[in-house]
């Protein structure tokens, strides 16, 4: 028997037009969702659609889907084309955002005077009601269009949202006032008509409410204009990443220069970063020095000193001298796109609470529908005023938001994903955040994680009344610039850093000896750097079981013989990490240490950081199994690591962190990429991670309970249809305007050392 056949699906995003509230995403959920293999996740707070489906069914039928539910799709512009032709989603955006403006500043216009001379009875003269009716006549058919199109097009589609609502609210007002006017003796010459907040009873004429029929939609309009600019605000961050890309590049060939669209740059091609230019990919320094920005990449607020050799990241901002870069990965395989494709995916997910919420919306709008015929029946049952019990009829309609719904998680995500990208986090969702708060155990890989995973000079101490501790590196670091052991390498970069920039002398009669060390003449001394030996002078003995005790590898410097100095080389722990541990303790996580190297340097390292478990000699199965562990003991578990050998363990715990300097396996493996490679972020990001969840939980408390509380207020008719309309905008802002609050969210100041 063969085996079988594997299902395969792809991925397509698509732009989703005419969405304006939950019901509408749901709505497209469930269309998409009926064709066979097809699950999509639709977000309506930036208008796309991600969905999974079948090779055989092409992105033409899932638009064709779409359309067929009432809303337009497209499939996005694609990266290349936005390269060169600039960003023709954005550009459609701002020609929306100009339409609607303008249709919104019409609309105020005519408007205004209506609801002055409604609400203000001192103010109207003869014949004013006619005056209002001219008025209101545009505003209710051009200026609700929108609404009404999208309403009849869901009529068509045998569904009803948001529009439905103001739509029927505004024909239904607008259409009462037509007939006061006309048949109800409202449209005498001397007519006045006193203003209430709620219904009365009317006095033999019928009342008109035209400030009812233009206040809908005024302030409908003006609310979802500034809700766009508000959910506009939320994707900022996203968009600052896609500005930091080069348009254009300078590429030295030879001794000239040649400049080319970033398009045509190639891996291998070496261009020119001058001071103040952004690097335009991700490349290798050939030639130069200089310090390079990377805050707005990484989060990494200070400089960072680069030399020939140094990897650089595609969008730093070169801060000194003239760089000559080897390009190492361009388009989409550079950093700077792989965090612009992180946040976007993560952006287009959905927490637990926000399906609930999506799940209300489904019925919320024939719900409210029918609560309106309702309360309608129940006012003419009960022998009320006509006209009183329409009013009641269209503040119900026109009170209910299901907008606020559909936007308390995508708004929030998209400033909370945003902020952590600023900061050097990234998430690959709404379930990674919510892992981030849950997490109550940290499982930590030593090297590369909590260490800087290569060797570095830790220690020097050097004999009292001898050449000094300057001149002995100085004199070490040259005779090893002959080596190529690991240990000689670390010795000569360390001496080269405390030069500070001045030349190394040169090394004659250089030998090694295997097992040993080296040795050579350095301005005319014979040095020696070497094992050391049981004959020492005090101060350096003494340094030996400090060494020891810390897994550092001892080696001796002798100049013509005698010894001077001892310098102690070894993986050193890195700064942030004793600050990260400390922070994630008070959050209320518990660090483990677990690691694949022998047990002094894991105990060193632990103790260092004053983490109580460690598990030394660790293969990657045994930290899996570690993991699953913890995990039967009732622990919520993260795992952070960097290497090929930590895979496993961050697929298989309940949140799996990678350091973005590590292996492409461990960060596909993981929920949260670390971009700067310091593990000092983790305990923002558990922070940002809480905050976040908490402003969403806020945003839907409020969501659910303003319809609770509001649509009640209407059907009893305590809620004239204008507030009502001024209220529904209202709650969308809040929600929207509490979720602006994560992009200026900072960190814990406090960044106390506890070593």
């Amino acid at each position: 028997m063969g085996a079988e056949p594997v299902a395969v699906s792809v991925t397509t995003d698509l732009a989703i037009g005419g969405m304006t509230c939950a019901a509408c995403v749901k709505r497209v959920e469930k269309k998409l969702g009926k064709l066979d293999g097809v699950t999509a996740t639709v977000n309506l707070a930036t208008g796309r659609a991600r969905v999974s489906h079948p090779p055989q069914i092409s992105p033409e039928e899932l638009i064709e889907t779409v359309e067929k539910s009432g809303y337009t799709a497209e499939l996005p512009d694609p990266p290349r084309r936005r390269e060169h032709d600039g960003d023709g989603d954005g550009e459609r955006e701002a020609q929306g955002a100009k339409q609607e403006r303008d249709r919104l500043v019409v609309t105020t216009l005519l408007a205004v005077p209506v609801l002055v001379l409604s609400m203000a009875p001192g103010l109207q003269f003869r014949n004013w009601q006619w005056l209002c009716f001219v008025l209101a006549a545009p505003v209710a058919v051009w200026g609700a269009w929108p609404f009404h199109v999208r309403a009849v097009r869901g009529l068509r589609h045998s569904t009803a949202t948001m529009d439905t609502l103001v739509s029927l609210g505004v024909a239904a007002s607008f259409s009462w006032s037509v007939y006061a006017l006309f048949l109800g003796g409202a449209g005498d010459p001397g007519m006045r008509m006193p203003f209430s907040l709620v219904p009365s009873v009317s006095d033999g004429v019928a009342h008109i409410y035209l400030e009812a029929a233009v206040g809908v939609p005024l302030f409908v309009l003006a609310g979802r204009f500034l809700e766009a600019r508000a959910r506009r605000g939320t994707g900022a961050a996203l968009r600052s990443l896609a500005q930091l890309a080069a348009k254009e590049v300078a590429v030295r060939e030879g001794e000239s220069e040649r400049l080319i669209s970033i398009g045509e740059l190639s891996v291998g091609h070496v261009f020119v970063v001058r001071p103040g230019e952004r690097v335009a990919t991700d490349g290798e320094v050939a030639e130069g020095s200089s310090a390079v920005d990377l805050s707005l990449v990484t989060g990494e607020t200070e400089p960072v000193e680069v030399g020939p050799g140094s990897a650089v990241v595609g969008g730093a901002v070169n801060s000194g001298g003239l760089l000559l870069v080897r390009a190492t990965a361009v388009g989409a395989d550079t950093q700077l796109a792989r965090i612009t494709r992180l946040v976007t995916e993560a952006q287009a997910g959905k927490a637990r609470a926000q399906r609930l919420a999506d799940s209300v919306a489904g019925v919320f709008v024939p719900v409210v529908l029918a609560l309106a015929v309702t309360t309608l029946g129940f006012w003419l049952g009960a022998g009320a005023d006509p006209q009183a019990a329409i009013t009641a009829c269209v503040a119900v309609l026109v009170v209910a938001c299901p907008c606020a719904l559909g936007l308390a998680t995508p708004t929030a995500l998209m400033a909370a994903t945003g902020r952590g990208a600023q900061l050097g986090v990234l998430v690959t969702g709404p379930q990674a955040l919510e892992g981030l708060q849950h997490i109550d155990t940290l499982v930590l890989d030593k090297t590369g994680t909590l260490t800087s995973g290569h060797m570095s000079v830790a220690r020097v101490t050097s004999v009292h009344g001898g050449l000094g501790r300057d001149e002995v590196v100085r004199l070490a670091g040259a005779v090893e610039q002959g080596s190529e052991h690991p240990l000689g390498r670390a010795v000569t970069a360390y001496a080269r850093r405390e030069s500070a920039g001045r030349r190394l002398p040169d090394v004659s009669a250089f030998s090694a000896v295997p097992g040993h060390g080296v040795l050579g003449r350095v301005e005319g001394r014979l040095v020696e750097v070497l094992a050391p030996n049981d004959e020492l002078p005090a101060a350096l003995a003494d340094a030996l079981p400090v060494a020891a005790a810390a897994a550092r590898t001892p080696v001796l410097v002798r100049v013509d013989g005698e010894a001077e100095a001892l310098i102690e080389v070894g993986d050193v722990v890195r700064p942030g990490s004793y600050r990260a541990v400390e922070q994630l303790r008070r959050l209320g996580v518990r660090p483990v240490l677990a690691t694949g190297d022998q047990e002094a340097p894991a105990a060193a390292v632990a103790s260092a950081l004053g983490i109580d478990e460690v598990h030394a000699r660790r293969t990657p199965e045994d930290k899996a199994d570690l993991v699953g562990d913890l995990q039967e003991q009732g622990c919520r578990v993260a795992v952070i690591g960097d290497g090929v050998n930590d895979a496993a363990a961050l697929a298989g715990a309940d949140l799996g962190i990678a350091m973005g300097s590590g292996t492409d396996v461990a960060i596909g493996a993981a929920d949260v990429t670390l971009v700067r490679g310091d593990i000092e972020a983790l305990a923002d990001a558990v922070r940002l991670a809480r905050r976040a969840l908490g402003t969403i939980r806020v945003n839907l408390v409020w969501a659910f309970g303003y319809n609770l509380v509001t649509v009640p207020l209407a059907m009893v008719g305590l809620l004239n249809p204008m507030f009502a309309a001024a209220a529904m905008s209202a709650s969308s802002l809040l929600v929207v305007g509490n979720s602006l609050r994560l992009r200026v969210w900072q960190p814990n100041p406090a960044r106390r050392r506890t070593r």
